[in-house]
């Protein structure tokens, strides 16, 4: 199968290339996917950069998901036949238009669902729900805070815990991002600036805040950690404020807010009585066998399908990815073939 894919050597996104290439037929129990619409994350950006731990260290395809088409299976695939619209993840290489993947990292897309849809489903909602229930213990009712609510990850999350009976603050770094999370039934949001810690208070009201969504980083994980009820958890995700718009990492800016960041000593926990957690999906990627009853159990709740903000031709990879650094994206972003 002739395929156009993206490498780069990481460090700068500048050493990405879309290059021609050529994959063989399927091996026994994968699928061959011609793909449709490719989905970014923060993961990606990272990577490139060289500052992803979990990424190559050499020059690699970036990307963790994908949707599209099986063009052949191999053998013993016995769920998919060429035709079959899907969509799946991968542990790396999903920049491209054509992947040899495993049958269990692919699910089918729902029939009404667009490519682009499919694409923005599962990096998304598995990250929100292993983050709310594996390691928050979400239950029925807590009060909830959700850092950078109107993207792709936020807006699963909100909308996983309000299928929960949650009330749910959400933050957000841009007013123009408010009505979003508003309109999928956030119930208070909060711009992020120096008042954010009585305007959380004020959120909140005389209600407990039991687990913490954090994305960001910095006093914005802070002040809520110092405000969690007794067995509150609070759990990371990732750490946006790092990022910046280039090419390649702005070191200074790193490094300054590398200096101040929080730091828990582990021995006050007890007398604290709460909980912190942090994790990536890499580790879900080598657990597949976690993914079938996520999914199941986010079936049954009958969410809306994912938000997809902002759509790029295939080719225009590098103009999307400074968008998505940006911080002014709303839900997903997705370049579709």
């Amino acid at each position: 199968m002739n395929i156009k894919k993206y490498t780069v050597s990481p460090g700068s996104l500048k050493n990405l290339e879309l290059l021609d290439a050529t994959i063989p037929p399927p091996g026994p129990g994968e699928v061959q996917v011609a793909v449709q619409a490719v989905g970014l994350n923060f993961a990606d950006v990272f990577a490139i950069w060289g500052l992803y731990k979990a990424a190559p260290k050499t020059a690699f395809t970036p990307g963790l998901e994908y949707a599209g088409v099986v063009e052949r299976v191999g053998e013993g695939v016995t769920r998919y036949s060429p035709g079959d619209r899907v969509m799946g993840i991968t542990r790396f290489g999903g920049y491209t238009t054509g992947i040899n993947i495993h049958e269990n990292y692919v699910v089918p897309i729902p029939a009404d669902w667009s490519f682009a849809t499919g694409a923005a489903y599962l990096v998304q909602s598995l990250t929100a729900y292993y983050g709310l229930f594996n390691l928050g213990a979400l239950e029925q009712g807590q009060n909830i805070l959700v850092h950078s609510i109107a993207g792709g990850v936020g807006l699963q999350a909100l909308k996983i815990a309000k299928a929960t009976g949650c009330f749910v603050v959400g933050t957000v770094g841009d007013a123009a991002k408010v009505e979003l999370a508003r309109a999928n039934g956030c119930d208070r949001v909060l711009v992020r600036g120096k008042n954010f810690e009585q305007e959380l208070r004020d959120a909140l009201g005389d209600r407990p805040l039991h687990l913490v969504f954090d994305t960001v980083g910095g006093r914005y994980f802070s002040i809520p950690w110092q405000m969690l009820a007794p067995m509150g958890r609070m759990i990371v995700v990732g750490s946006s404020r790092y990022a910046s718009v280039g090419n390649r990492p702005n070191v200074l800016h790193m490094l300054r807010h590398f200096l101040t960041r929080p730091k828990i000593d582990p021995q006050m926990l007890p007398e604290q009585n709460r909980g912190l957690f942090g994790f990536n999906l890499i580790y879900l990627y080598e657990r597949i066998d976690l993914m079938p009853p996520m999914l199941r159990h986010l079936e049954t709740m009958h969410l809306a399908p994912p938000h997809v903000g902002h759509v790029f031709p295939f080719e225009n990879m590098r103009e999307a990815m400074l968008l998505f650094q940006s911080g002014k994206t709303k839900g997903k972003v997705v370049l579709e073939v």
